[in-house]
């Protein structure tokens, strides 16, 4: 399986052997493709950015549409958003194969922008809820598709260090919305101005992807080689195309002659990697990171602690963790960034389970509990948030990558759900 994946980097290394000539021209220049993975992560900021919104706002939104005090309620306009991105990323792999990556970013914000101008004008919970419902079909298309953009049009040499950039805006994101959510318990209906604020980012993806390149490995399987070579030139300049060209026409043919079934993917011999990827998105919500992202403030207050310093505090523990994730990608690896994250978040829960025991008591409670939680975080940033997304998309072969990444990513949902 890993044979028959190839990336744009292996490919741009043969280029020396198809052009006849006996040295090695070297890498690509990032700067080719970079503008174009930035442009994508606007859809991983606006993720973050719905992810964290309801944070600092629900108190406020609660008392304008009547349901203050409800927990029942409070929590379903976190979980209805999350049953959205269940359905959203049930299809996204099915958009992306159908419509390629450029269309299917842009159909990924346009319900970001109907649903965030919905739960912007609500005038009750029905009304919060189905904005909600919107957004979170949004969020369900775009992880997978960004994640499939990357690994197509990024280097080898740099993939680990573009897919680490998702995170990071997925992080800067979550700190907008707790920025922008902060005078929401001072200023009466300030948290429709939050919903509001989203729509920007939204609409300058729908307009800014249709100047995009479209990913070749897609133009390819759809018999558009003129095309493909067109794109890569882009990407990685003249005297790399032939050798890219040539290495995925030899990578995937006979790929574009087949139609996969999902039957493949849970009974074929692609199954094993469905099933560690599902388990490893799994394992990624069952670690509790949710409830940092999604009622920090309610823990925070609950603590004694103000919620304006702990969520600053808790968006510069993100922050942190994505930027170690964005420089050692590509020097550690995915493997060891996962093992090391996964281990430090096991301790920073020890330490938040000690901080809730009889064995301390005191300020001592304030402090394990909050630098327990800063810890899970900053750990979960390092490479349980980012690893996942990206390693898949390398793992899977070109023909099945986007519906393998389409169930992983309900299988995230579900869980998180």
């Amino acid at each position: 399986m890993r044979g028959r994946h190839v990336d744009s980097y292996s490919m741009y290394k043969r280029v020396r052997l198809l052009s006849g000539v006996g040295k090695d021209i070297g890498n690509p220049s990032w700067k080719r493709s970079f503008p174009y993975i930035l442009l994508a992560a606007l859809s991983s900021f606006l993720f973050g950015y719905h992810l964290g919104v309801v944070n600092e706002t629900l108190e406020s939104m609660s008392h304008d549409l009547g349901f203050h005090g409800d927990t029942m309620a409070e929590g379903l306009v976190v979980s209805t958003c999350l049953g959205g991105a269940f359905v959203g990323s049930l299809f996204s792999g099915s958009i992306a194969d159908g419509v390629g990556r450029r269309r299917a970013f842009q159909l990924c914000a346009l319900p970001l922008i109907i649903g965030s101008s919905m739960s912007a004008t609500a005038k009750n919970l029905w009304g919060m809820l189905l904005g909600r419902l919107f957004v979170g079909t949004g969020m369900g298309i775009g992880p997978p598709v960004a994640a499939l953009y990357v690994a197509e049009v990024s280097p080898a040499y740099v993939r680990g260090t573009y897919g680490s950039c998702s995170q990071l805006a997925t992080c800067l994101g979550l700190m907008g919305a707790l920025f922008i959510g902060f005078p929401a318990k001072q200023i009466e209906g300030w948290w429709r101005m939050c919903f509001w604020a989203s729509v920007a980012p939204a609409a300058l993806l729908t307009v800014f992807m249709e100047f995009s390149v479209e990913s070749p490995h897609w133009l390819f399987k759809r018999g558009r080689g003129a095309d493909a070579e067109a794109e890569f030139e882009k990407l990685l300049g003249g005297p790399y195309v032939k050798g890219a060209m040539a290495e995925l026409s030899k990578s995937q043919r006979g790929d574009e002659a087949d139609t996969v079934k999902l039957s493949e993917l849970f009974y074929g011999h692609h199954r094993k990697v469905v099933f560690m990827g599902s388990s490893l998105f799994a394992l990624q919500q069952l670690s509790g990171i949710n409830a940092v992202f999604y009622f920090s403030s309610t823990v925070f207050k609950s603590a004694g602690v103000p919620s304006e310093s702990a969520n600053i505090c808790v968006g510069i523990a993100n922050l942190l963790g994505s930027l170690f994730a964005l420089v050692s990608m590509d020097k550690l690896g995915r493997k060891a960034l996962l093992i090391a994250s996964f281990s430090g978040m096991a301790v920073a829960m020890t330490i938040q389970a000690t901080s809730a025991s009889s064995l301390v008591s005191g300020s001592s409670v304030i402090y394990l509990s909050v630098g327990g939680m800063l810890l899970f975080v900053l750990t979960f940033a390092m490479g349980a948030g980012p690893v996942p997304g990206l390693l898949l998309s390398e793992m899977f072969p070109s023909r099945v990558r986007a519906k393998a990444m389409s169930i992983c990513m309900a299988v995230h949902w579900v869980t998180s759900f």
